[in-house]
């Protein structure tokens, strides 16, 4: 039976790559004077694995470059090499070359040999090995022994030729194992020594193996079929009658290895290399019947499966609209049931939305490494403190946050923080601090990125501002000055390097947060540092919401932004030139927002004083928004509506009620930012330019029709 061993490839990939990961959070954390021994066992054990499935694939290259970084690892933690700050700068080198070669056999792509060629002969000089032009580890089957004549016994010709090619032999135990991958890994195994012994009873397989690896060898190989519980080893004495001695027996002599290929082998093999000393595995400690506690599911499967669950409650949610017009009494079993339904949809919609959530750690262990090189380059110390790292974010959004945050946290490094000479003639600490948190608050996740360094300089940007040509009004508050850095094309940077300069970073930081149903706020203290806080939606896929009425259409607030509702008194009511209506709350004046005039939509409640004002807060601000009527509270399902027509100014999506109309979500960030818009003569930043393209009753008509008309078929925002 032929199987294709590159069914496997991408479960070798992914273990590598959390390896990786592994060894280069080992290897920041490692005090190169006062080496930890543990850690250098793990980041030992580290390459050693990615080497061991690398040689098992045929992965040329990989084996080549984790041999030689296990074998100065391997000196390292057994103290013959002294560890040094350089070492692990190269060490940290290779793991990105690693890292590309993964992705270049994962993509079928051809190998950087200059690239290899350069870290092999850069870890051997620090290593204060001879360079060598040729390393390749052989991926080879285990060497042939050329043996005399056999002893008189066949089996005692076997275990005496076994001992004499490895010297041990061990007893493979595999459980629970299916017929099909008891063949492959037997397979796999004879390329690793030479079965001498296979039973099978049920769905367990006991193996003898003579072999020159360890047991750490057999089980990395081992596991990219099966997982490490269902493997057991145990060491097998050999012993040798004296009545037949073997040990006067020829020397060996070793065939040739054959030469490597890029290409996975017919038959994949694995080198036999020093490992560390095997750890005994009895096989009375392992369950007979061991269960992995995770398993790896398509991101694909997983979006659809929130789309199903999405369509559920849409369906749940019309069902009990037309259930309210039933007879309690005459139907109290089917309003039971729905009652039910709704609990179970409810339960079900948050487990599966919680399948998408992700720690922040995914996001956070990336920025040791890029704030040790970056600091190393800027010429500045820096420690970076992480808070937060379990905080969860949908899938979805954290793999789009991290561009923005790298942003951030170069400008920090670059622009925040002062050099060590800085800092001492400023009082302060030379180590600079970078602080990276997160926290779940109400609905929505804060993301703050801050340094305890120079803090803005207001005149600086605002001359940088006017020499740009931005029409600013003479009475800018420091939040609105703080709010330039995001404007394309501006940078505080006296020269452009690589680092900054080119007054992009933080426009993009400010569009993909935007883009992401988030806002940014900045706060700073000059001389004492800067905070950026980033605000986003737990999940773009549901929305707890608030419904309101104006007119005849329905509209949906997101309710974490709503503060409170109200009904607002004629003397609370004033009229500000140039900044148009304000409503009294308390002690403070709050810009009086017409939803209605918003959206060109005819009212049935004109007056302020006779309808409802809802309080909403979000970027740091308040406005009112006057409303006809509050509808109720409801989770809704996102719609995307540029999917099926194209972006609203002041609508961020759409849902389907539960009657089956469409319902529009409003952008409230946009909306807290048109009553500056009118303040400042739309002129201060590209980013606050009021959208020529308001959205017109037949905008809205058009733009429900979309989504009633793409209602099967319309997509949760994901």
């Amino acid at each position: 039976m032929t199987i294709d061993i590159r069914q496997f490839y991408d479960t070798f990939f992914e273990e590598a790559d959390e390896l990786l990961i592994e060894m280069e959070r080992q290897l920041l954390a490692l005090d190169p004077a006062a080496p930890d021994v543990e850690a250098l066992h793990a980041i030992f054990r580290a390459a050693h694995s990615i080497k061991g499935g690398a040689a098992t694939f045929g992965f040329q290259h990989m084996t080549e470059l984790t041999h030689v970084l296990e074998s100065i690892l391997d000196r390292a933690r057994t103290g013959a090499l002294a560890l040094r700050e350089d070492m692990v700068d190269a060490f940290l080198e290779t793991k990105d070359v690693l890292n590309a070669q993964i992705d270049a056999y994962r993509h079928e792509q051809p190998i950087d040999t200059e690239t290899l060629a350069y870290m092999v002969e850069r870890l051997q000089r620090i290593a204060g090995e001879p360079a060598t032009a040729d390393v390749l580890v052989p991926v080879a089957p285990a060497p042939t022994l050329a043996v005399p004549a056999a002893p008189a016994s066949p089996q005692l010709a076997t275990v005496a030729a076994a001992a004499a090619t490895t010297g041990a032999m061990l007893d493979i135990r595999l459980k629970d194992i299916a017929d099909s991958d008891c063949e492959l890994l037997i397979a796999e195994l004879g390329h690793l020594g030479e079965v001498l012994n296979h039973a099978r009873t049920g769905t367990d397989s006991q193996v003898r193996l003579a072999t020159a690896c360890s047991p750490d060898d057999i089980v990395a190989v081992c596991c990219f079929i099966i997982d490490a519980e269902q493997i057991a080893i145990t060491p097998v004495a050999i012993a040798v009658p004296e009545a037949q001695p073997v040990a006067a027996a020829p020397a060996a002599v070793l065939e040739p290895a054959p030469a490597y290929t890029d290409a996975a082998p017919a038959t994949p093999t694995h080198a036999a290399v020093p490992t560390a000393p095997a750890r005994e595995r009895p096989a009375s400690q392992s369950p007979a019947h061991a269960e992995s506690s995770s398993i790896r599911v398509g991101i694909e499967k997983v979006d659809q499966l929130i789309n199903l669950v999405g369509e559920l409650v849409i369906t749940q949610a019309m069902l009990a609209q037309t259930a309210t017009s039933l007879d309690g009494v005459a139907h109290e079993r089917l309003l039971n049931g729905l009652s039910q339904l709704t609990r179970n949809a409810r339960d079900l919609q948050e487990s599966v939305m919680s399948i998408r959530m992700m720690p922040m750690d995914y996001v956070f262990s990336r920025f040791p490494r890029l704030v040790r090189d970056l600091a190393h380059k800027l010429g500045k110390q820096v420690e970076l403190v992480t808070a937060g790292q379990s905080t969860e974010l949908d899938k979805g959004l954290i793999e789009r946050i991290i561009d923005p945050l790298n942003h951030l946290v170069r400008n920090s490094l670059d622009h925040g923080l002062e050099s060590p000479d800085e800092r001492r003639a400023a009082g302060k600490d030379p180590v600079g601090r970078l602080f990276l948190s997160a926290a779940h608050q109400g609905g929505n996740i804060v993301i703050e990125v801050g340094d305890d360094g120079r803090g803005l300089d207001h005149e600086k940007i605002l001359r940088k501002a006017r020499a740009q040509g931005m029409a600013l009004p003479d009475t800018l508050s420091e939040d609105d000055i703080a709010q330039l850095i995001f404007a394309p094309g501006f940078s505080t940077a006296d020269a452009v390097t690589d680092v900054s300069g080119r007054g992009v970073g933080m426009d993009v930081v400010r569009q993909n947060i935007k883009s992401m149903g988030g806002y940014v706020e900045v706060r700073s203290q000059r001389g004492r540092g800067t905070t950026i806080r980033i605000v986003l939606p737990l999940t773009l896929a549901i929305l707890d919401g608030m419904s309101v009425k104006v007119g005849n259409e329905i509209f949906i607030l997101p309710l974490s932004c709503v503060s409170e509702s109200l009904q607002p008194r004629q003397e609370d009511l004033k009229s500000v030139p140039g900044r148009g209506a304000l409503l009294q709350v308390r002690n403070e004046y709050v810009p009086l927002v017409p939803l209605s005039a918003r959206f060109d939509i005819v009212p049935t409640i004109p007056r302020p004083e006779d309808g409802i004002v809802v309080i909403l807060e979000a970027e740091g601000r308040k406005i009112a928004l006057q409303v006809d009527e509050l509808v109720g509270q409801q989770q809704v399902v996102v719609k995307n509506l540029e999917t099926n027509y194209r972006r609203v100014p002041g609508i961020s999506g759409a849902t389907i009620l539960g009657d089956g109309s469409v319902a529009l979500i409003i952008d409230v960030g946009m909306l807290m930012r048109e009553p500056r818009q009118a303040a400042f003569g739309h002129s201060v930043l590209p980013e606050h330019a009021v959208n020529s393209d308001q959205a017109s009753p037949n905008t809205l008509e058009r733009a429900r029709a979309a989504g009633e008309a793409g209602q099967g078929a319309v997509r949760i925002a994901a």
